[in-house]
């Protein structure tokens, strides 16, 4: 078992509907040795608590076990002196040097040493390799799986005010250019006299607009036009790691970053 290499593989981002997070929630993981990967999959790294509970970390039952017989050792000293006051003051005191997470409850950023520390702990002969990301950012997410009226009614308003707002922006722009005058200066000088009503070089400038911006958005409805990314798709994934580097720098710089001490 000493040669057995256990190769790891972190995603940056991971998002969970469950308390408890395993480390086969949060990435890949291939050994040789079966037993070993079995063990490693089922490492808990993180249990996510309500507000004002503390962070449960890697060997949850034991810190649990230790917390309560450090407390009740602490408090028989204490009454076994008189001193009750004391383990109340010193009770507090403890509470009050917890340090309050405010995305406790549904983020947590773990660092991959600290993923490396517990697998050397599950399993001390296996040599752990890492090729994924340095830090996972997780995050605790509730899904409903009952799509209601609530959900369809939200998705009316965003498709109608965004059907608005791309309107307005467009004969805005129109305006602003003054698509109307050139329109009629390009028929003054084909046709030789200004157009009556809506003229052919409006029609066709409206029906190619259209065709543009369905073959820029590569899609039609829920039909893609080709296997490519859309642009929105493209942005959407720059702004997710940009937003995730934010996170995991943001809890870095302030020392909420689950790493080894």
């Amino acid at each position: 078992m000493a040669d057995t290499v256990c190769y790891i593989k972190l995603n940056r981002n991971v998002e969970t509907t469950q308390a408890d997070v395993f480390l086969k929630d949060i990435g890949s993981i291939r050994c040789a040795d079966k037993l070993v990967a079995a063990k490693v999959k089922s490492i808990k790294v993180h249990k996510f608590r309500s507000t004002g509970e503390s962070v449960e970390t890697g060997q949850a039952g034991s810190a649990q076990e230790n917390g309560k017989t450090g407390q009740a050792g602490s408090t028989e000293k204490s009454v076994g002196t008189g001193g009750v006051n004391s383990a109340q003051k010193s009770g507090r005191k403890a509470k009050a040097g917890e340090k309050k997470n405010p995305y406790e409850e549904k983020r947590c950023v773990v660092s991959v040493l600290k993923i490396i520390e517990l697998i050397e702990d599950t399993c001390p002969d296996v040599t752990v390799e890492s090729l994924g990301e340095t830090e996972v950012l997780i995050e605790r997410i509730n899904v409903d799986t009952h799509k209601g009226w609530q959900q369809a009614l939200k998705a009316f308003f965003i498709a109608l005010i965004s059907f608005c707002g791309t309107a307005f922006t467009i004969m805005a722009y129109h305006n602003d250019i003054g698509i109307a005058d050139v329109f009629t200066r390009i028929h003054q000088i084909v046709m030789g006299s200004e157009p009556e009503g809506v003229s052919a070089l409006e029609i066709a400038y409206s029906v190619g607009l259209s065709l543009g911006i369905i073959v820029f958005f590569n899609h039609v409805g829920g039909r893609r036009l080709t296997k490519d990314p859309t642009p929105i798709e493209v942005e959407m994934r720059k702004y997710e790691t940009d937003v995730n580097n934010a996170l995991v720098d943001t809890a870095e710089r302030e020392g909420r970053t689950i790493d080894v001490e």
